[in-house]
């Protein structure tokens, strides 16, 4: 399916050439140019964008056990999008190689502030404690980085595209530096996966286990915040990927994480992509970004999770 989704993903655009135009292109022309410089980037970082967003949600979920965890959920996303605005706005920087580190920043700040706010009062950190903290998060930061964008009109201009979560904002050489991180994050995330199994069956069983919590969490919330991160600085911060695609990956291979997380990785760039293409079609000549479509998707994804599970209750 992925393999299918990504020749599609090159082949068919917001442009009138067909498939059959696409495979025949001269080199040198206009429409071969199309597909190097264009769809063949974009693809690539749908690709690399959703499989980072779905393992990290696969992360977030077992290290909370919290169905309703996810990246933007948790305000994740929003962290590293506001993060990433005020490096622009205040120190000058204009490039992937510089913004991924504000991105990792403000993930990891914003994912440690939820998870405390979530834990106050009694019975701890609920699933619904931790949504309505990481919702609350995501307004305010949401608040900060609006205001920040619009007393600076260059980084409004800078901003603005990629904050909708658009796939074209990428270009080889970005892909080439966020592969690092990906690798990273990717072997922080498998490495993690045997605590997260035990972390399901409760603390004290998974110490008697032999499992060393305190070092599992730790490298899961790392990989969450690499993978989450450079997610960001690919594609801006899109919605409900790292949500609802551990949900997929779980109706296929169960809970079992070290199945989870590689089907979640597989997963993400499906559901991306498909949005993408989705977004070129129905607005021809024009298009939709791939964030708006997962965001329209998604919401009525996360409504019935709520609803399914019965979380709506405090």
């Amino acid at each position: 399916m992925l393999a299918a989704v990504a020749v599609g993903s090159v082949l068919v655009g917001n442009q009138s050439y067909s498939p059959a135009e696409v495979l025949g292109a001269t080199p040198g022309s206009d429409l071969d140019r199309i597909v190097e410089y264009l769809r063949i980037p974009r693809t690539l970082v749908g690709i690399l964008a959703g499989a980072a967003l779905g393992v990290a949600g696969g992360l977030l979920q077992g290290l909370t056990r919290n169905a309703l965890a996810g990246p933007e959920v948790f305000g994740v996303n929003a962290g590293a999008a506001f993060t990433v605005v005020v490096g622009i706005a205040a120190f000058g920087v204009d490039t992937f190689g510089g913004w991924i580190w504000f991105a990792f920043l403000g993930a990891a700040v914003t994912g440690v502030a939820v998870y405390a706010l979530g834990s106050l009062g009694r019975g701890g950190a609920t699933p619904v404690k931790l949504a309505l903290s990481g919702a609350a998060a995501t307004a305010l930061l949401g608040g900060l980085t609006t205001a920040v964008t619009l007393l600076d009109i260059a980084t409004f201009t800078a901003y603005r595209y990629w904050s909708v979560g658009a796939l074209t904002s990428a270009d080889a050489a970005v892909i080439r530096t966020a592969l690092p991180f990906l690798t990273v994050g990717s072997v922080l995330a498998m490495t993690s996966a045997r605590a997260l199994d035990a972390l399901a069956l409760g603390d004290d069983l998974a110490r008697t286990l032999g499992q060393r919590l305190a070092v599992g969490r730790a490298t899961a919330a790392l990989a969450v915040v690499v993978l989450t991160g450079t997610a960001v600085g690919l594609a801006g911060p899109l919605a409900f990927v790292g949500l609802c695609v551990p949900h997929m990956a779980r109706a296929l291979v169960g809970p079992t994480h070290r199945w989870l997380l590689p089907y979640s990785a597989v997963l993400g760039p499906i559901v991306l992509l498909l949005a993408d293409v989705l977004g070129r079609l129905i607005a021809r000549p024009q298009e939709l970004q791939a964030g708006i479509v997962t965001a329209v998707a998604g919401a009525p994804f996360f409504i019935a999770l709520v609803r399914r599970r019965r979380m709506a209750e405090l």
